[in-house]
């Protein structure tokens, strides 16, 4: 008979932090070069397209219809949690594309990655953060698949609902998704911020 081996703290969470860690260190970095690069050149701080506000939305979204999904999946909605599942990466996508839409706004406004530095910037800093987006899509696609693929019949809805592991790589998504949005809601106070100094 086989015994499930006890962790202090399971591997997912260091994974999960040492890439949280290494993820903050980098756009840390980045903060401070263009801060570093703006206050040594005198340059005007770069301004934000509308787009980007509304699209903070679109991720508050997506953070709160996660949230939801794991309520669901601990309150055995099977229905509601595929739903919600959908609806988080359906969020997801809308932000994705209407980033790739703020881009030509900054086009529009003048901003280029070759003709300002600050402007290079924010490309830099919101193409990172659109990356580590599209990064989580594939765990949250799984979860969609692996939900439609189980959730058919009592038997294996109570064993995917009984899964200690599957409930553990669950919530390790949400710490991933709900950073990832407050990363950018950090990023667009940063900016924001920047333009009143």
């Amino acid at each position: 008979m086989s015994r499930t081996r006890e962790y202090v703290i399971h591997p997912l969470y260091i994974l999960i932090t040492l890439v949280l860690a290494s993820v903050t260190s980098l756009f840390i970095g980045f903060t401070v070069a263009y801060i570093y690069t703006r206050i040594s050149n005198g340059l005007a701080p770069v301004e934000l397209p509308p787009l980007f506000f509304i699209n903070t939305l679109f991720l508050v979204g997506a953070s709160y219809t996660l949230i939801k999904t794991k309520k669901a999946y601990l309150e055995d909605q099977t229905t509601l949690y595929k739903q919600l599942l959908w609806l988080t990466l359906s969020l997801t996508v809308v932000f994705l594309v209407f980033q790739i839409v703020a881009w030509k706004q900054m086009l529009e406004m003048n901003i280029s990655i070759a003709g300002s530095n600050l402007g290079s910037y924010l490309y830099v800093i919101s193409g990172i953060h659109f990356l580590h987006v599209i990064g989580g899509i594939p765990f949250l696609g799984f979860f969609i698949w692996d939900a439609r693929k189980r959730l058919v019949e009592p038997a294996s809805v109570l064993l995917y609902l009984s899964d200690a592991d599957k409930e553990r790589k669950l919530r390790v998504l949400s710490i991933y998704w709900h950073f990832i949005d407050a990363l950018w809601i950090f990023l667009v106070l940063f900016f924001l911020i920047n333009r009143f100094i």
